[in-house]
């Protein structure tokens, strides 16, 4: 899962969130201790999704559409790809405004933490507030320009333009194996909170 992902996984909770939203930014155990228990508790969570993701069957499955392409790239496209299919899934955001309204809270949640924000997550999350990444995912050119920032931020990542055309001529098979995943991602996500609490 990418951001939309990881801030649908906290369920609410704005501390998690956070955590769970600038847990690529933390690296390494003693990183974790200068954050208030919630927000280490999202770090936490966020590297915990990661590491269910990377070993789920639907996950490996899908990855192999961009593997011969991308190698170990494979893994981040798909985590951008599965965050379209969440922001167009009725069982989580009925419509557009459930999706809009959630990244709203989403924002406001950072906003309100931004204190403890890593310096790169804090300096492009006023870029991705205001061109709303979030919501974004949701439609197809949102994707394309999805694609495009992570070959941004990502040195080695060979041109983006095939993983787009392999996405949209792909878009059933992927969208079944988000289906095959979303549900044992929420079922996790919720016990690792329980756990944590």
């Amino acid at each position: 899962m990418n951001y939309l992902g990881h801030a649908f996984l906290s369920f609410g909770n704005a501390e998690v969130l956070v955590g769970n939203m600038i847990g690529d930014h933390v690296k390494g155990r003693l990183a974790l201790d200068k954050y208030p228990r919630g927000i280490k508790n999202g770090i936490l969570l966020h590297r915990a999704i990661d590491e269910m993701a990377d070993r789920h069957p639907a996950v490996i499955r899908a990855k192999l559409l961009f593997r011969a392409d991308y190698g170990l790239y494979s893994g981040a496209i798909i985590d951008t790809l599965f965050d379209h299919f969440l922001a167009n899934d009725p069982k989580y955001f009925q419509d557009e405004n459930a999706l809009a309204s959630f990244t709203k809270a989403v924002y406001s949640s950072i906003d309100d933490h931004s204190e403890h924000l890593p310096e790169v997550f804090a300096g492009y999350f006023p870029h991705m507030k205001e061109h709303n990444w979030l919501y974004n995912y949701r439609n197809l050119k949102g994707m394309e320009r999805s694609l495009a920032g992570l070959a941004r931020r990502a040195k080695y990542i060979p041109p983006v333009d095939k993983a787009y055309a392999t996405f949209v001529a792909g878009y059933y098979q992927l969208n079944q194996c988000y289906f095959d995943f979303v549900g044992d991602m929420v079922e996790f996500s919720k016990r690792e909170i329980e756990r944590m609490y």
